[in-house]
């Protein structure tokens, strides 16, 4: 079985971030990982080629030497890796989708699966952009999966419960916390990270003109979120204490009751 992999690389989470002076995200000595959704789908899908003999791709859209969430994939046991290098083009959610679904259509794969979001947008759309392009299904927000007979069963929260969806292969599945819980490379599979090349293409090797991948949103500023400002300490009695709490609680901020 064919498995292919979204994965994207982002901020860590308890990464600080700051602005240029062109207003733009400053990326300069912030750490980055791999998306933790993206994660649990590297696993789900190492996890189906221990059971079906598999095997498992991992695809990212990113500069060249930005290649730590792929490394990171073949140390969990991913068989090869891809990096499609954009170069200067500015990249939103459709053209992202569109030069992955490209890459893809020239594949073989009988099962695609990505994190449902990325934690630095959040904007949960390309996965099923990619699905979209390939004319195949999409489920999304999975916690888990059979295969059998060229068929998928797949489990998803709902409110109040859940939901069982069968779907063809091939077909596209996004991962969300719950699903499993990711391995930790070994050193055998970090030794081979460390050997193993990572395949580079570039936009230009795809044949898409530039109207295809033009981006459809592009951001106007950014702005930090505002300092939290300290918190207020009350020293007396604790019945008094509570009272003042209580109506500083009502006064600054509002709470209606």
């Amino acid at each position: 079985m064919k498995i292919i992999v979204l994965a994207k690389q982002t901020f860590d989470t308890e990464a600080k971030l700051s602005l240029d002076n062109n207003g733009k995200i400053d990326g300069q000595g912030v750490k980055l990982i791999m998306n933790p959704y993206d994660e649990f789908a590297v696993e789900e899908g190492l996890r189906i080629k221990e059971k079906t003999n598999g095997e498992v791709t991992v695809i990212s859209v990113d500069k060249e030497q930005d290649q730590d969430a792929l490394r990171q994939a073949i140390a969990m046991g991913a068989d090869e890796a891809v990096m499609v290098v954009p170069g200067d083009v500015e990249l939103d959610e459709y053209a992202t989708a569109t030069i992955l679904a490209k890459v893809i259509s020239k594949m073989e794969y009988d099962i695609i699966l990505g994190g449902f979001r990325a934690i630095d947008d959040g904007s949960c759309q390309v996965a099923g952009r990619v699905a979209e392009s390939l004319n195949i299904p999409v489920v999304n927000m999975i916690t888990e999966i059979k295969i059998e007979n060229g068929k998928a069963q797949a489990t998803r929260d709902i409110e109040g419960g859940s939901e069982v969806i069968e779907v063809k292969l091939p077909a596209v599945f996004t991962a969300q916390k719950g699903l499993n819980e990711p391995r930790y490379p070994s050193m055998k599979g970090i030794m081979k990270a460390r050997k193993k090349p990572v395949k580079i293409i570039r936009l230009g090797e795809l044949g898409l003109v530039e109207d295809q991948i033009a981006a459809k949103v592009k951001p106007v500023s950014y702005t930090l979120a505002e300092p939290r400002k300290a918190g207020q300490v009350i020293q007396d009695e604790p019945a008094k204490a509570v009272s003042q709490a209580v109506k500083l609680i009502l006064e600054k901020v509002k709470v209606v009751v």
